[in-house]
């Protein structure tokens, strides 16, 4: 995904690769005396109901409990915003349960300072205060209930560990991002060439898991995302790469968040943008059980799928003949539902609404979907049951 594109056309026709246990049920035992009387039918209807409310709360325990890295946090939705896109769209002020969390995107090297962190390569950390009023909307944001993360990377510009050689000054760079805003999540939307970079992923996990241990210390939890291309066979090798290379640096990754989109020639022509999706996050999920397997962690099914996440673009995507429809949309929503996964995310919340009658055709747009959506909204229809508040 980028400020005007999804996932890199290239890293798509790469190709790819090929809950667990109820805590015990607390036992209502009454007073045992030698005359085992006949319970009252009152007696039995107030048993069977503490049983049912048991067995409830165990099972809500449970999910509550192994949600990833011992968040209290259920299942969430947040679509990512652009916050350089003009005309702005307005995420501290949200319509519904389907914007009060948002993924803001995305933070790059400034233009000819490659440790400097900036929004979009052109707006500093303090020009994005001035300039965007990002901070104040931020705040405004809080207050209204909503919850964000800061998501790094995209397809355009360079991330930083890409352009960063020094661990210690990517650590600086990401902990000034952190320092100013102090979001609870953070997203690493690693792409294109960005992908490849195994160096790159070394100085990143590095700095990430060193962070992640600075916050520790203070008290305060950072979940981290990898947000990857795939193909309807899943991660590409580079993907399962960057995977490996974090978890062996020590790094807690909340989860994997694949991006169903743009799939180039990977997608057979027969196959709808749906049934790509959700090929994909299968294959994805295989994938995962391995690579954490070989990390030692033998994670269930059910975990495994509780550690990802599925971002579709809506409407038009960048390739010809790839349209994700409000169709699409229900259908990717109750497969996530389904098989538990942990987030579902869009590309993006400024593209959720109908083109005007006299918008040129073209490429995709970044401020509609290119398609006939009515009044519709991506958002309600991907978020539909994802009641949970971003970390």
């Amino acid at each position: 995904m980028s400020k005007k594109q999804g996932s890199d056309a290239s890293v798509a026709a790469e190709g790819g690769n090929a809950r667990g246990v109820r805590g015990p049920f607390a036992e209502a035992n009454g007073h045992r005396s030698d005359r085992r009387r006949p319970l009252s039918t009152r007696a039995r209807a107030w048993i069977a109901v503490a049983l049912v409310v048991a067995g409830i709360g165990g099972l809500l325990v449970w999910r509550v409990t192994t949600d990833a890295n011992g968040s209290l946090q259920p299942a969430w939705f947040s679509g990512y915003v652009d916050v350089t896109v003009v005309p702005q769209y307005p995420f501290e002020t949200p319509t519904g349960d389907g914007t009060r969390n948002v993924t803001l995107a995305f933070v790059v090297a400034l233009a000819g300072q490659p440790c400097t962190p900036s929004w979009g390569s052109t707006y500093s950390l303090d020009a994005a205060k001035t300039s965007l009023n990002l901070e104040e909307r931020i705040a405004k944001l809080r207050s209204n209930g909503g919850a964000f993360a800061v998501s790094f990377g995209g397809s355009v510009n360079s991330e930083l560990a890409n352009s960063c050689q020094s661990a210690a000054d990517l650590e600086t760079a990401y902990g000034a991002v952190l320092r100013r805003y102090n979001p609870g999540t953070i997203d690493f939307d690693i792409e294109g060439d960005n992908l490849l970079d195994s160096a790159a992923w070394q100085r990143r996990a590095a700095a990430v898991g060193a962070l992640q241990k600075e916050r520790s210390k203070e008290g305060q939890a950072l979940s981290v995302w990898l947000t990857l291309p795939v193909t309807p066979q899943g991660l590409t090798d580079a993907g399962t790469s960057a995977v490996d290379q974090m978890l062996a640096a020590g790094v807690q990754l909340s989860g994997v968040n694949i991006m169903t989109m743009n799939y180039g020639s990977s997608r057979r022509d027969s196959q709808t943008m749906l049934d790509a999706g959700t090929s994909a996050a299968q294959a994805t999920h295989e994938q995962l059980s391995i690579i954490y397997q070989r990390a030692g962690m033998d994670l269930s099914s059910e975990q495994i799928w509780r550690k990802m996440g599925l971002t579709p673009m809506i409407g038009l995507n960048d390739l010809p003949g790839e349209v994700f429809d409000l169709d699409a949309a229900r259908g990717l929503n109750s497969f996530a539902v389904s098989n538990g996964v942990e987030r579902v995310s869009m590309w993006s919340l400024n593209r959720d609404m109908q083109c005007p009658q006299n918008a040129p055709e073209g490429p995709a747009s970044h401020v509609c979907s290119g398609i006939d959506q009515g009044t519709q909204r991506f958002s309600d229809l991907l978020g539909a049951g994802f009641q949970g508040k971003l970390p």
